[in-house]
This record gives structure tokens, C-alpha cells and sequence, in this order.
């Protein structure tokens, strides 16, 4: 069984490394033998943003690098089929397996199936039904025609079968992002700098902003940020992300509790997340990990891919509501935020239970 697994940024890599060791240890047991090749399309090219992650997750170094970073959407997409059409055709494979719901995700998928190869997507089914975020767009494009749907949630499963997809097609196996964070919460990092600004346990706030809607319009990241340095009683570590440094640079802004600091690793952002008093952020997979470590969440967007981190995890909406942004900072710094529950199946099991229905998948053939 030829499997062509792909990864091309930061989520990619946390969903992509337990299916890698899920596929292993299954090699080691069964007679029938998962052939995998790790292709990588290079979306992140940023250190700390690909080589460090493959590293710390223990992931393989890829089979190739398509090398795709960079350009707009457009010139990325296109760049990124170009290359994987001549991966796939000096490598044929039975199955393309892709994660989540970025550019490499879509363009990915659509070479396969114009090449007559079966698709599965891990992560299918999330929608935010806000098509303004490319992701949105990718996620719509991929489930269009995937074959096999790995989905972490049953609202996941609702938007897939509203669409028309069959029953059984899809698998609800639950979250590899958090078999990710099981496996590796024992191993998380201190920063170097942790000691060095002196921050306290439950004492400060995570702040990541990268979102367009956020941090595009100069206007708006002003306010969101001149805000948070308001409200906030906190030191705000805010990790900036390279698209936001870049805007900020022309604000010239001044701040009182919120500290810049470089991105960084998988194990050392997951430490100050799990020991922070909270985080604020626009990012949907940060939503994710601080519902299972219960840490009070803050989401600056209006909508949400995973409701299920709000409706029984810590997560809470607040768009661009500041006097629900000050009032949920409140709550947060008097200690009565809600207390969260872990959704079902995010138990660390979920790339397991793919594997096992890979596995039948290809001896029903």
C-alpha cells in the first residue's frame, strides 16, 4: 500500500507526526505494510516554523522539498501543483493523504484526483462559513473531492453530510493535533527568555495575532493592540508572527505590558500556552490545545471552525466586540472563566484509528 503524506506548514507537521508513528508501529505488527513517502511542499520555509518542528516531533526527514514558500496565494498554489504533479508521476501512489486546510492541502488534492489517485483528508468537515479566509476557500475545495473524510468532531461530520457526502466515507476518529500534544506535554520547553523577563506562572497572557482581517489594515491593528495593552493588568507575551511583524514595524506603537518575542518552537510555545493565565488569539489550532490544557481562550474572529473549543472547551468568541474583549479579560484576571471539557475522542488515539481504517480500506480493494 503506497501512501504520499503531505506537509507543508506548522499545523501540517503537529497533524502529520503521530499518523507517521501510528504507520510505523503498525508496520511493525501486521503483515500488510504501509509504504509511506513524506512529501513536504516547503509553504513554511521559516526555521522556526519547518525544520525545527520535524525535529522536536520526531518526524522523518521528508523523501523531498517541492520548495513552494513564498508568492501570493495564487502564485503559491500554482507553484505547489506544478511540483507535486512531477512528485506523483516519478512516484505513483495509491492513496495521497492531506492535512488540514492550507494551500498545500488544496492544490495537493486537486493534482491527485486530475491524476485518478484517491484522497483522504484528515481534518475534513471544519467550516467557519466566512469565505474571506483563504482557509475557508481550501477547505470547501478539498472536501469537493476527497474520497475518504478523517474528521475530528460531529460537527464536522453535520457539515459533511449536509454537503452530500456519504456516511460511509466518513471517520470520526477524532483530533491528531492532540495525539500530538498527549504525547509531547511531558517534553515542553522553557524559553530562554522565560527567566529573562522574569515572567510567574499563571501570570501573564499569550497573544498571537496573524490573521489579514487583523492585522492588514494598520487601523485595526492599532486598536486591537493598543486595546489589549489597556485592558490587560498582565504582561502580554506575544510571539509575533512574521506576516505581523512585518505591519507593525510602520505603527511605531509604544507598550506597557505586551512584550515582543521571536516565534517559537513547538515545545517552548506549548509551555508558555499551559502555564500562561490565558490566551487571546485568531488562530484556530491554538484554540485547540489550550480547550485540552484548559486554559481560558479568547478568539478575536467572529466565527469559528471549531465551535466545539467554545461550546464544551475554553474557548470564547469575541469578533471585534472590545467591550466583550474587556469584560472576557476581566473574568479571566478574576478567576471565573468557565471551565472547559475535553471534546470526544481527542484522546490521543485519533492517527491510530486511522491507520486501522487505511488498513481495512485497502483490503476491502
Amino acid at each position: 500500500m503506497k501512501i504520499t503524506l503531505v506537509a507543508g506548514t506548522r499545523p501540517n507537521f503537529i497533524k502529520i507526526a503521530p499518523i507517521i508513528e501510528a504507520i510505523e508501529k503498525s508496520n511493525n505488527k501486521h503483515n500488510v505494510f504501509i509504504n509511506y513517502r513524506l512529501v513536504h511542499t516547503g509553504q513554511h520555509y521559516d526555521e522556526k516554523m519547518s525544520n525545527t518542528f520535524f525535529k522536536q516531533l520526531n518526524i522523518p526527514n521528508p523523501n523531498v522539498n517541492l520548495a513552494c514558500g513564498g508568492g501570493s496565494h495564487a502564485i503559491q498554489t500554482a507553484n505547489i501543483m506544478i511540483e507535486f504533479e512531477k512528485e506523483l508521476k516519478e512516484n505513483p501512489s495509491d492513496l495521497v493523504l492531506v492535512v488540514g486546510d492550507v494551500n498545500s492541502t488544496m492544490a495537493c488534492a486537486i493534482v491527485a484526483k486530475k491524476m485518478l489517485i484517491k484522497v483522504a483528508h484528515v481534518e475534513a468537515g471544519i467550516r467557519s462559513d466566512d469565505v474571506e479566509m483563504p482557509e475557508e476557500i481550501n477547505r470547501l475545495v478539498t472536501d469537493s473531492i476527497t474520497d475518504y473524510f478523517f474528521t475530528t468532531s460531529k460537527y464536522a461530520n453535520a457539515n459533511l453530510k449536509k454537503a452530500g457526502v456519504k456516511s460511509n466515507q466518513i471517520f470520526f476518529v477524532g483530533n491528531t493535533m492532540i495525539d500530538t500534544l498527549k504525547k509531547n506535554e511531558k517534553r515542553f520547553l522553557m524559553p530562554s527568555f522565560f527567566k529573562d523577563l522574569s515572567l510567574i506562572k499563571k501570570e501573564y497572557f499569550v497573544l498571537t495575532l496573524h490573521r489579514p482581517n487583523n492585522v492588514d489594515n494598520d487601523n485595526k491593528l492599532r486598536e486591537i493592540l493598543s486595546n489589549l495593552d489597556s485592558y490587560v493588568q498582565f504582561p502580554i507575551l506575544f510571539p509575533i508572527h512574521p506576516r505581523t511583524k512585518s505591519k507593525l514595524e510602520n505603527l511605531n506603537l509604544v507598550f506597557k505590558n505586551i512584550i515582543l518575542v521571536e516565534p517559537m518552537s513547538y515545545l517552548e510555545f506549548n509551555y508558555v500556552v499551559k502555564n500562561s493565565k490565558a490566551v487571546i488569539t485568531d488562530s484556530g489550532g491554538i484554540t485547540e490545545e489550550a480547550t485540552v490544557m484548559n486554559i481560558p481562550c479568547v478568539t478575536l474572529r467572529n466565527s469559528t471552525e471549531r465551535p466545539e473549543t467554545a461550546i464544551i472547551g475554553t474557548n470564547k468568541l469575541v469578533g471585534d466586540d472590545f467591550m466583550l474583549l474587556r469584560n472576557s479579560i476581566k473574568l479571566i484576571e478574576k478567576n471565573n472563566w468557565k471551565e472547559g471539557k475535553t471534546p470526544y475522542l481527542w484522546d490521543g488515539k485519533a492517527s491510530k484509528r486511522i491507520v486501522i481504517k487505511l488498513l481495512e480500506l485497502f483490503n476491502e480493494k
